[in-house]
Protein backbone atom coordinates (compact mmCIF):
# COMPACT_ATOMS: atom_id res chain seq x y z
CA UNK A 1 0.00 0.00 0.00
CA UNK A 2 1.28 3.46 -0.85
CA UNK A 3 0.20 6.96 0.03
CA UNK A 4 -0.64 7.58 -3.62
CA UNK A 5 -3.16 4.74 -3.60
CA UNK A 6 -4.60 5.80 -0.27
CA UNK A 7 -5.38 9.39 -1.31
CA UNK A 8 -8.63 8.68 -3.28
CA UNK A 9 -9.95 6.58 -0.41
CA UNK A 10 -9.14 9.39 2.03
CA UNK A 11 -11.08 11.87 -0.15
CA UNK A 12 -14.10 9.57 -0.25
CA UNK A 13 -14.08 9.14 3.53
CA UNK A 14 -13.86 12.91 4.01
CA UNK A 15 -16.77 13.50 1.64
CA UNK A 16 -18.90 10.97 3.55
CA UNK A 17 -18.22 12.87 6.77
CA UNK A 18 -19.08 16.17 5.10
CA UNK A 19 -22.32 14.61 3.89
CA UNK A 20 -23.28 13.59 7.42
CA UNK A 21 -22.31 16.96 8.89
CA UNK A 22 -24.38 18.78 6.26
CA UNK A 23 -27.46 16.73 7.15
CA UNK A 24 -26.92 17.73 10.78
CA UNK A 25 -26.57 21.36 9.70
CA UNK A 26 -29.77 21.20 7.62
CA UNK A 27 -31.69 19.72 10.57
CA UNK A 28 -30.32 22.36 12.94
CA UNK A 29 -31.11 25.21 10.55
CA UNK A 30 -34.69 24.04 10.10
CA UNK A 31 -35.11 23.73 13.86
CA UNK A 32 -33.78 27.25 14.48
CA UNK A 33 -35.92 28.80 11.74
CA UNK A 34 -39.01 27.04 13.04
CA UNK A 35 -38.31 28.05 16.68
CA UNK A 36 -37.44 31.69 16.02
CA UNK A 37 -41.02 33.01 16.07
CA UNK A 38 -42.75 30.89 18.76
CA UNK A 39 -39.82 30.66 21.21
CA UNK A 40 -37.79 33.81 20.61
CA UNK A 41 -40.47 36.11 19.20
CA UNK A 42 -38.25 36.92 16.22
CA UNK A 43 -39.87 37.18 12.80
CA UNK A 44 -37.57 35.84 10.10
CA UNK A 45 -38.04 36.06 6.31
CA UNK A 46 -39.12 32.43 6.03
CA UNK A 47 -39.48 32.14 2.26
CA UNK A 48 -35.87 32.89 1.24
CA UNK A 49 -34.36 31.10 4.25
CA UNK A 50 -36.38 27.91 3.73
CA UNK A 51 -35.51 28.05 0.04
CA UNK A 52 -31.79 28.18 0.90
CA UNK A 53 -32.11 25.19 3.29
CA UNK A 54 -34.06 23.26 0.65
CA UNK A 55 -31.36 23.93 -1.95
CA UNK A 56 -28.69 22.80 0.52
CA UNK A 57 -30.63 19.59 1.22
CA UNK A 58 -30.99 19.00 -2.54
CA UNK A 59 -27.26 19.51 -2.99
CA UNK A 60 -26.63 16.93 -0.25
CA UNK A 61 -28.88 14.43 -2.03
CA UNK A 62 -26.87 14.98 -5.22
CA UNK A 63 -23.66 14.43 -3.22
CA UNK A 64 -25.06 11.17 -1.88
CA UNK A 65 -25.80 9.96 -5.42
CA UNK A 66 -22.30 10.98 -6.48
CA UNK A 67 -20.82 8.85 -3.69
CA UNK A 68 -23.01 5.91 -4.72
CA UNK A 69 -21.56 6.08 -8.24
CA UNK A 70 -18.06 5.68 -6.82
CA UNK A 71 -14.86 7.16 -8.15
CA UNK A 72 -12.03 9.14 -6.64
CA UNK A 73 -12.75 12.34 -4.72
CA UNK A 74 -10.12 14.99 -5.33
CA UNK A 75 -9.08 18.03 -3.34
CA UNK A 76 -10.88 20.35 -5.76
CA UNK A 77 -14.18 18.55 -5.19
CA UNK A 78 -13.82 18.75 -1.41
CA UNK A 79 -13.06 22.46 -1.71
CA UNK A 80 -16.21 22.92 -3.83
CA UNK A 81 -18.26 21.13 -1.18
CA UNK A 82 -16.97 23.45 1.54
CA UNK A 83 -17.58 26.46 -0.72
CA UNK A 84 -21.25 25.48 -0.99
CA UNK A 85 -21.51 25.21 2.81
CA UNK A 86 -19.92 28.64 3.26
CA UNK A 87 -22.19 30.20 0.61
CA UNK A 88 -25.36 28.71 2.16
CA UNK A 89 -24.36 29.84 5.66
CA UNK A 90 -23.60 33.35 4.38
CA UNK A 91 -27.00 33.67 2.71
CA UNK A 92 -28.80 32.45 5.83
CA UNK A 93 -26.86 34.92 7.98
CA UNK A 94 -27.61 37.73 5.53
CA UNK A 95 -31.36 37.27 6.14
CA UNK A 96 -30.97 36.91 9.91
CA UNK A 97 -28.88 39.76 11.24
CA UNK A 98 -25.53 39.28 9.50
CA UNK A 99 -22.41 39.40 11.68
CA UNK A 100 -24.55 40.10 14.75
CA UNK A 101 -26.06 36.61 14.50
CA UNK A 102 -24.27 34.13 16.82
CA UNK A 103 -24.43 31.57 13.98
CA UNK A 104 -21.51 33.41 12.40
CA UNK A 105 -19.19 31.16 14.48
CA UNK A 106 -20.23 28.25 12.24
CA UNK A 107 -17.59 29.39 9.76
CA UNK A 108 -15.02 27.84 12.10
CA UNK A 109 -15.93 24.16 11.53
CA UNK A 110 -15.47 24.60 7.78
CA UNK A 111 -12.05 26.18 8.34
CA UNK A 112 -11.03 23.36 10.70
CA UNK A 113 -12.17 20.71 8.24
CA UNK A 114 -10.28 22.38 5.40
CA UNK A 115 -7.11 22.51 7.50
CA UNK A 116 -7.36 18.78 8.19
CA UNK A 117 -8.31 17.35 4.79
CA UNK A 118 -7.07 19.83 2.17
CA UNK A 119 -3.62 20.97 1.01
CA UNK A 120 -2.41 24.39 2.06
CA UNK A 121 -3.61 26.40 -0.93
CA UNK A 122 -7.18 25.06 -0.65
CA UNK A 123 -7.24 25.42 3.14
CA UNK A 124 -6.13 29.06 2.94
CA UNK A 125 -8.71 29.66 0.22
CA UNK A 126 -11.42 28.46 2.62
CA UNK A 127 -10.02 30.80 5.29
CA UNK A 128 -10.07 33.69 2.84
CA UNK A 129 -13.65 32.97 1.74
CA UNK A 130 -14.85 32.74 5.34
CA UNK A 131 -13.15 35.98 6.35
CA UNK A 132 -14.50 37.76 3.26
CA UNK A 133 -18.04 36.49 3.91
CA UNK A 134 -17.87 37.49 7.60
CA UNK A 135 -16.60 40.96 6.64
CA UNK A 136 -19.33 41.40 4.05
CA UNK A 137 -22.01 40.50 6.58
CA UNK A 138 -20.86 43.32 8.85
CA UNK A 139 -22.06 45.83 6.26
CA UNK A 140 -24.72 43.95 4.27
CA UNK A 141 -27.51 42.17 6.15
CA UNK A 142 -31.19 42.18 7.04
CA UNK A 143 -31.34 43.22 10.74
CA UNK A 144 -33.16 41.05 13.24
CA UNK A 145 -36.36 42.74 14.45
CA UNK A 146 -35.71 42.75 18.24
CA UNK A 147 -37.00 45.94 19.90
CA UNK A 148 -35.79 45.26 23.46
CA UNK A 149 -32.01 45.89 23.53
CA UNK A 150 -31.50 44.07 26.86
CA UNK A 151 -33.41 41.04 25.61
CA UNK A 152 -31.45 41.13 22.36
CA UNK A 153 -28.19 41.03 24.35
CA UNK A 154 -29.33 38.02 26.40
CA UNK A 155 -30.41 36.19 23.25
CA UNK A 156 -27.09 37.00 21.59
CA UNK A 157 -25.06 35.66 24.52
CA UNK A 158 -27.19 32.53 24.77
CA UNK A 159 -26.84 32.01 21.04
CA UNK A 160 -23.06 32.48 21.19
CA UNK A 161 -22.83 29.83 23.92
CA UNK A 162 -25.02 27.40 22.00
CA UNK A 163 -23.14 27.84 18.73
CA UNK A 164 -19.78 27.55 20.51
CA UNK A 165 -20.86 24.17 21.95
CA UNK A 166 -22.13 23.00 18.58
CA UNK A 167 -19.00 24.18 16.74
CA UNK A 168 -16.68 22.59 19.30
CA UNK A 169 -18.57 19.29 19.09
CA UNK A 170 -18.51 19.26 15.28
CA UNK A 171 -14.80 20.09 15.11
CA UNK A 172 -13.89 17.51 17.77
CA UNK A 173 -15.99 14.82 16.08
CA UNK A 174 -14.56 15.43 12.63
CA UNK A 175 -10.95 15.73 13.77
CA UNK A 176 -11.26 12.63 15.98
CA UNK A 177 -12.64 10.62 13.07
CA UNK A 178 -9.86 11.83 10.80
CA UNK A 179 -7.23 11.02 13.44
CA UNK A 180 -8.65 7.52 13.83
CA UNK A 181 -8.56 7.06 10.04
CA UNK A 182 -4.94 8.25 9.94
CA UNK A 183 -3.94 5.85 12.73
CA UNK A 184 -5.67 2.98 10.93
CA UNK A 185 -3.88 3.86 7.68
CA UNK A 186 -0.54 4.04 9.49
CA UNK A 187 -1.11 0.54 10.87
CA UNK A 188 -1.94 -0.71 7.37
CA UNK A 189 1.21 0.91 5.99
CA UNK A 190 3.31 -0.64 8.75
CA UNK A 191 1.82 -4.07 7.99
CA UNK A 192 2.48 -3.56 4.28
CA UNK A 193 6.10 -2.60 4.96
CA UNK A 194 6.56 -5.65 7.17
CA UNK A 195 5.05 -7.88 4.48
CA UNK A 196 7.32 -6.33 1.83
CA UNK A 197 10.38 -6.99 3.99
CA UNK A 198 9.29 -10.58 4.54
CA UNK A 199 8.69 -11.05 0.82
CA UNK A 200 12.20 -9.75 0.14
CA UNK A 201 13.58 -12.35 2.53
CA UNK A 202 11.52 -15.09 0.86
CA UNK A 203 12.82 -14.07 -2.59
CA UNK A 204 16.39 -14.02 -1.28
CA UNK A 205 15.88 -17.49 0.20
CA UNK A 206 14.50 -18.70 -3.12
CA UNK A 207 17.61 -17.53 -4.94
CA UNK A 208 19.85 -19.17 -2.34
CA UNK A 209 17.82 -22.38 -2.51
CA UNK A 210 18.20 -22.55 -6.30
CA UNK A 211 21.96 -22.14 -6.00
CA UNK A 212 22.20 -24.67 -3.18
CA UNK A 213 20.12 -27.19 -5.15
CA UNK A 214 22.50 -26.87 -8.09
CA UNK A 215 25.56 -27.30 -5.87
CA UNK A 216 24.18 -30.25 -3.88
CA UNK A 217 23.69 -32.44 -6.94
CA UNK A 218 27.34 -33.55 -7.11
CA UNK A 219 27.88 -34.45 -3.41
CA UNK A 220 24.58 -36.34 -3.29
CA UNK A 221 25.55 -38.36 -6.32
CA UNK A 222 28.89 -39.14 -4.64
CA UNK A 223 27.12 -40.20 -1.45
CA UNK A 224 24.80 -42.50 -3.42
CA UNK A 225 27.79 -44.20 -5.11
CA UNK A 226 29.66 -44.65 -1.83
CA UNK A 227 26.58 -46.03 -0.07
CA UNK A 228 26.11 -48.52 -2.90
CA UNK A 229 29.75 -49.63 -2.70
CA UNK A 230 29.60 -49.95 1.08
CA UNK A 231 26.48 -52.10 0.87
CA UNK A 232 28.43 -54.60 -1.25
CA UNK A 233 31.22 -54.87 1.30
CA UNK A 234 31.49 -58.38 2.72
CA UNK A 235 31.07 -59.01 6.41
CA UNK A 236 28.62 -56.22 7.21
CA UNK A 237 26.18 -56.98 10.01
CA UNK A 238 22.42 -56.99 9.27
CA UNK A 239 22.08 -53.74 11.26
CA UNK A 240 24.70 -52.05 9.11
CA UNK A 241 22.99 -53.28 5.97
CA UNK A 242 19.66 -51.79 7.17
CA UNK A 243 21.36 -48.48 7.96
CA UNK A 244 22.96 -48.35 4.51
CA UNK A 245 19.63 -49.10 2.84
CA UNK A 246 18.03 -46.27 4.84
CA UNK A 247 20.92 -43.97 3.92
CA UNK A 248 20.47 -44.71 0.21
CA UNK A 249 16.72 -44.10 0.49
CA UNK A 250 17.32 -40.76 2.16
CA UNK A 251 19.83 -39.76 -0.50
CA UNK A 252 17.30 -40.66 -3.20
CA UNK A 253 14.66 -38.55 -1.42
CA UNK A 254 17.06 -35.60 -1.37
CA UNK A 255 17.85 -36.05 -5.07
CA UNK A 256 14.12 -36.20 -5.83
CA UNK A 257 13.48 -33.00 -3.88
CA UNK A 258 16.25 -31.18 -5.72
CA UNK A 259 15.11 -32.48 -9.11
CA UNK A 260 11.57 -31.20 -8.57
CA UNK A 261 12.59 -27.93 -6.90
CA UNK A 262 12.53 -25.76 -10.02
CA UNK A 263 9.25 -27.21 -11.25
CA UNK A 264 7.57 -26.82 -7.87
CA UNK A 265 8.78 -23.25 -7.52
CA UNK A 266 7.12 -22.25 -10.79
CA UNK A 267 4.02 -24.34 -10.30
CA UNK A 268 0.63 -22.67 -10.69
CA UNK A 269 -2.59 -24.02 -9.30
CA UNK A 270 -3.74 -25.12 -12.74
CA UNK A 271 -0.50 -27.09 -13.15
CA UNK A 272 -0.51 -28.47 -9.67
CA UNK A 273 -1.90 -31.88 -10.54
CA UNK A 274 -5.33 -33.37 -10.24
CA UNK A 275 -7.75 -32.44 -7.52
CA UNK A 276 -7.74 -34.54 -4.36
CA UNK A 277 -10.07 -34.90 -1.42
CA UNK A 278 -8.69 -32.90 1.49
CA UNK A 279 -8.34 -35.93 3.76
CA UNK A 280 -6.48 -37.85 1.04
CA UNK A 281 -4.10 -34.95 0.46
CA UNK A 282 -3.36 -34.69 4.18
CA UNK A 283 -2.67 -38.41 4.32
CA UNK A 284 -0.19 -38.06 1.46
CA UNK A 285 1.58 -35.15 3.18
CA UNK A 286 1.91 -37.10 6.42
CA UNK A 287 3.09 -40.21 4.52
CA UNK A 288 5.75 -38.21 2.69
CA UNK A 289 6.94 -36.75 5.98
CA UNK A 290 7.21 -40.22 7.50
CA UNK A 291 9.37 -41.28 4.57
CA UNK A 292 11.70 -38.39 5.35
CA UNK A 293 11.52 -39.01 9.10
CA UNK A 294 11.23 -42.80 9.42
CA UNK A 295 12.02 -42.72 13.14
CA UNK A 296 9.25 -40.25 13.95
CA UNK A 297 6.27 -41.50 15.95
CA UNK A 298 3.25 -39.42 14.93
CA UNK A 299 -0.28 -39.82 16.22
CA UNK A 300 -2.53 -38.64 13.41
CA UNK A 301 -6.20 -37.68 13.66
CA UNK A 302 -8.08 -36.49 10.57
CA UNK A 303 -11.74 -35.61 10.87
CA UNK A 304 -14.22 -33.32 9.21
CA UNK A 305 -17.23 -33.10 6.96
CA UNK A 306 -17.84 -35.98 4.57
CA UNK A 307 -17.21 -36.04 1.74
CA UNK A 308 -14.12 -33.92 2.28
CA UNK A 309 -13.74 -30.83 0.06
CA UNK A 310 -11.67 -31.35 -3.06
CA UNK A 311 -8.55 -29.20 -3.28
CA UNK A 312 -5.56 -28.64 -5.52
CA UNK A 313 -2.54 -29.10 -3.25
CA UNK A 314 -0.15 -26.16 -3.11
CA UNK A 315 3.53 -27.15 -3.09
CA UNK A 316 4.37 -24.30 -0.72
CA UNK A 317 1.61 -25.32 1.69
CA UNK A 318 2.82 -28.90 1.71
CA UNK A 319 6.36 -27.72 2.43
CA UNK A 320 5.05 -25.49 5.22
CA UNK A 321 3.36 -28.45 6.93
CA UNK A 322 6.49 -30.58 6.54
CA UNK A 323 8.53 -27.83 8.22
CA UNK A 324 6.09 -27.67 11.12
CA UNK A 325 6.08 -31.45 11.52
CA UNK A 326 9.90 -31.47 11.50
CA UNK A 327 10.12 -28.69 14.09
CA UNK A 328 7.80 -30.60 16.42
CA UNK A 329 9.69 -33.87 15.90
CA UNK A 330 13.04 -32.21 16.62
CA UNK A 331 11.94 -31.09 20.10
CA UNK A 332 11.08 -34.50 21.55
CA UNK A 333 12.73 -37.24 19.52
CA UNK A 334 9.87 -37.67 17.04
CA UNK A 335 6.77 -37.96 19.28
CA UNK A 336 4.27 -35.68 17.50
CA UNK A 337 0.48 -35.36 17.62
CA UNK A 338 -1.07 -34.18 14.34
CA UNK A 339 -4.75 -33.31 14.41
CA UNK A 340 -6.68 -31.89 11.45
CA UNK A 341 -10.30 -30.72 11.35
CA UNK A 342 -12.18 -29.22 8.45
CA UNK A 343 -15.56 -28.18 7.17
CA UNK A 344 -16.65 -26.90 3.78
CA UNK A 345 -14.90 -23.54 4.29
CA UNK A 346 -11.90 -23.91 6.60
CA UNK A 347 -9.07 -26.23 7.56
CA UNK A 348 -7.57 -26.27 11.04
CA UNK A 349 -4.43 -28.25 11.86
CA UNK A 350 -2.75 -28.61 15.25
CA UNK A 351 0.79 -29.97 15.63
CA UNK A 352 1.65 -30.80 19.25
CA UNK A 353 4.91 -31.89 20.81
CA UNK A 354 6.12 -32.69 24.32
CA UNK A 355 9.20 -30.47 24.33
CA UNK A 356 10.00 -27.42 26.47
CA UNK A 357 7.51 -25.16 24.67
CA UNK A 358 8.00 -21.62 23.41
CA UNK A 359 9.44 -18.75 25.39
CA UNK A 360 7.95 -15.25 25.17
CA UNK A 361 10.53 -14.09 22.62
CA UNK A 362 9.69 -16.99 20.32
CA UNK A 363 5.98 -16.20 20.47
CA UNK A 364 6.68 -12.58 19.48
CA UNK A 365 9.32 -13.11 16.78
CA UNK A 366 8.22 -16.29 15.02
CA UNK A 367 7.13 -15.62 11.46
CA UNK A 368 8.61 -12.10 11.42
CA UNK A 369 12.28 -13.04 11.29
CA UNK A 370 14.54 -16.10 11.20
CA UNK A 371 14.05 -17.26 14.76
CA UNK A 372 14.81 -20.60 16.39
CA UNK A 373 14.96 -22.02 19.91
CA UNK A 374 17.48 -24.75 18.96
CA UNK A 375 21.24 -24.22 18.86
CA UNK A 376 21.50 -26.04 15.52
CA UNK A 377 18.37 -24.46 14.04
CA UNK A 378 18.15 -21.56 11.58
CA UNK A 379 14.50 -20.47 11.90
CA UNK A 380 14.06 -20.58 8.14
CA UNK A 381 11.49 -23.39 8.19
CA UNK A 382 9.07 -21.61 10.52
CA UNK A 383 9.55 -18.30 8.69
CA UNK A 384 8.70 -19.91 5.33
CA UNK A 385 5.73 -21.74 6.84
CA UNK A 386 4.27 -18.43 8.03
CA UNK A 387 4.84 -16.85 4.62
CA UNK A 388 3.21 -19.74 2.73
CA UNK A 389 0.13 -19.96 4.97
CA UNK A 390 -0.44 -16.20 5.09
CA UNK A 391 -0.12 -15.99 1.29
CA UNK A 392 -3.15 -18.29 1.11
CA UNK A 393 -5.15 -16.14 3.53
CA UNK A 394 -4.48 -18.20 6.66
CA UNK A 395 -2.39 -17.81 9.77
CA UNK A 396 -0.14 -19.78 12.11
CA UNK A 397 -0.54 -19.39 15.87
CA UNK A 398 2.06 -20.62 18.36
CA UNK A 399 1.12 -21.48 21.93
CA UNK A 400 2.24 -23.56 24.90
CA UNK A 401 0.38 -26.64 26.09
CA UNK A 402 -0.88 -27.09 29.60
CA UNK A 403 1.50 -29.46 31.32
CA UNK A 404 4.42 -28.78 28.96
CA UNK A 405 5.06 -28.85 25.27
CA UNK A 406 4.11 -26.62 22.38
CA UNK A 407 1.23 -26.47 19.93
CA UNK A 408 1.32 -24.92 16.48
CA UNK A 409 -2.10 -24.13 14.97
CA UNK A 410 -2.64 -23.62 11.25
CA UNK A 411 -5.94 -21.96 10.32
CA UNK A 412 -6.58 -21.80 6.59
CA UNK A 413 -9.60 -20.87 4.47
CA UNK A 414 -10.10 -23.36 1.63
CA UNK A 415 -11.19 -20.75 -0.92
CA UNK A 416 -7.79 -20.34 -2.59
CA UNK A 417 -6.94 -24.04 -2.82
CA UNK A 418 -10.38 -25.44 -3.56
CA UNK A 419 -10.55 -27.38 -6.83
CA UNK A 420 -12.25 -25.34 -9.53
CA UNK A 421 -11.75 -21.98 -7.74
CA UNK A 422 -9.81 -19.23 -9.45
Amino acid sequence: MTTTAARPEKGTDSLRRLLLMRWLAVAGQLALIAAAQPLLDIALPLAPMLAIVALLAGFNLATRQRLARGGAVGDGELFAQLFVDIAALTLLLFFSGGAANPLVSLYLPSIAIAAVVLPGRFAWSVVGLSVAAYSLLVFANVPLPVADAERATRLHLAGMWLIFVASAALIAWFVARMAAAIRSRELELAAAREEALRNERVIALGSLAAGAAHELGTPLATMAILAGELSRTAGLSPEMQEDLILLREQVEHCKGIITSLAARAGQTRAEGGGALALDRWLEQVVARWQQLRPHAEPKVSLRGTAPAPRIVGEATLEQALLNLFNNAADTDGGAVDIEAEWDSERLRIEVRDRGPGFDENALLQAGRAFFTTRAEGTGIGLFLAHAAVERLGGRIVLANRDGGGAVTRVELPLERIRAGET
